[in-house]
């Protein structure tokens, strides 16, 4: 599970593809269904394109873990802010998905101001989501997206439901 952060811009897409054809990897990565309407839909699947219907909840982080298991050699790239704008916290599925699969966290990042775009450090979530969140909030606290205003807070829902 690749997570991309911070995500403030339209670019950051852009920037994934960019990374993707450079590195040469194939990269799957889920995005709202709306993004795979007609006339754009078969080429965003194409690109690697997983579309989620984001206004329901469907077992989502059931299917795409049991997707992993079902496929070797499977990376998913996942913007955790869900949206290029401010939020009080991250969607914690990407964290959900890869404990339930026992998949890695690669951290991936974009850092405009000094123009950069790679991938750090990578673990296998421990379940012990307050451990695991801190590690995630010391990587990327010096990463700032294209519109440092629209970063959203580095914390799940449920981190906020127990302060």
């Amino acid at each position: 599970m690749l997570l991309c952060a911070p995500h403030t811009s339209n670019w950051d897409f852009s920037y994934l593809l960019a990374f993707m054809f450079i590195r040469r990897i194939k990269v799957s990565w889920m995005g709202k269904h709306t993004l795979f309407k007609k006339p754009y839909g078969t080429f965003m699947k194409w690109l690697g394109g997983i579309p989620v219907d984001r206004r329901k909840t469907h077992g989502v982080v059931d299917q795409i873990a049991d997707y992993f298991k079902k496929t070797e050699n499977l990376i998913i790239a996942i913007a955790p802010e869900g949206t290029r704008h401010k939020t009080d916290h991250w969607k914690s599925g990407f964290y959900h998905i890869a404990n339930k699969a026992r998949v890695p966290l690669l951290l991936g990042y974009l850092d405009y101001p000094n123009k950069i775009v790679g991938t750090g450090l990578s673990f296998i979530p421990s379940g012990n989501i307050k451990k695991d969140m801190d590690i995630i909030r010391d990587f990327y606290k010096d990463f700032r997206g294209d519109h440092p205003e629209d970063e959203s807070d580095i914390v799940l829902r449920e981190e906020l439901r127990t302060t």
